[in-house]
C-alpha cells in the first residue's frame, strides 16, 4: 500500500506539548518509550518517519491516546472524503490507519479507518490503561483480538476487547474496518 507521509509537523508539536505537560526530558521520554534519544529528537524536530508502533509507544509513555499525537485542531463541521486524510503505516504488517475523529477535550474516544492486507499479522502492544477497542469489519475477513483469544470476523461483525493488553490483527484477505478506541 502506498500512503502519504505522516503529519510530521502535527506530531512534532504534539510531542513537545505533551512532553512539556508531563514535565519530563527528551531522554526520559525516549527511555520510557523504548526509543533512541536521537529518534525522538528527530520526531520533535519534525523529521523522521514514525510508524504506528512508535507513536503508540510514545502515547503510552506520555499517558495519552494515540490521537493526541497525530490529530491537528479541527473545525466543528468536517468531511473526510474516501481516499483523503493522513494514513499511517505499521512496521510489522501491511496495515494502514487513518484517524477519522479524535475525542474532544473531556471525551476519551477516537475513531479510525483501518485498511489491512493479508500477510504478516500485526502484533499490537498494550495501549494506555483502560483502553477498549470496538471494531466493525466493513469488508474482507479478519482475525483479531487479545493475544491467544483472537476471533475471525466477517463483514458486518462487531468485536470489542481490552486494548490495554497485547493484541493482534491479521487480514485473511484484503479488509477494511472502523475502529473506535475508548479510553477510560
Amino acid at each position: 500500500m502506498h500512503q502519504p507521509a505522516p503529519p510530521l509537523a502535527t506530531i512534532a508539536a504534539a510531542l513537545r506539548r505533551e512532553r512539556g505537560r508531563v514535565g519530563i526530558s527528551l531522554a526520559e521520554l525516549a527511555r520510557r518509550a523504548g526509543l533512541a534519544k536521537s529518534t525522538l529528537s528527530q520526531l520533535e524536530a519534525g523529521t523522521g518517519n514514525p510508524s504506528i508502533e512508535t507513536l503508540w509507544s510514545l502515547g503510552v509513555a506520555l499517558g495519552v491516546p494515540f490521537s493526541r499525537l497525530v490529530e491537528p485542531p479541527t473545525a466543528q463541521v468536517r468531511v473526510i472524503r474516501a481516499g483523503e486524510g493522513q494514513r499511517l503505516e505499521a512496521d510489522q504488517a501491511d496495515v494502514l490507519v487513518k484517524l477519522l475523529a479524535a475525542g474532544a477535550q473531556g471525551t476519551r474516544r477516537d475513531i479510525y479507518l483501518m485498511e489491512l492486507e493479508p500477510g504478516q499479522a500485526r502484533a499490537a502492544e498494550a495501549h494506555i490503561p483502560g483502553s477498549i477497542e470496538h471494531l466493525v469489519l466493513g469488508a474482507g475477513r479478519l482475525r483479531t483480538g487479545p493475544a491467544g483469544e483472537e476471533v475471525e470476523l466477517a463483514p458486518g461483525d462487531y468485536l470489542t476487547f481490552p486494548g490495554d493488553v497485547p493484541h493482534h490483527y491479521e487480514a485473511l484477505e484484503t479488509s477494511w474496518a472502523v475502529l473506535v478506541m475508548e479510553h477510560r
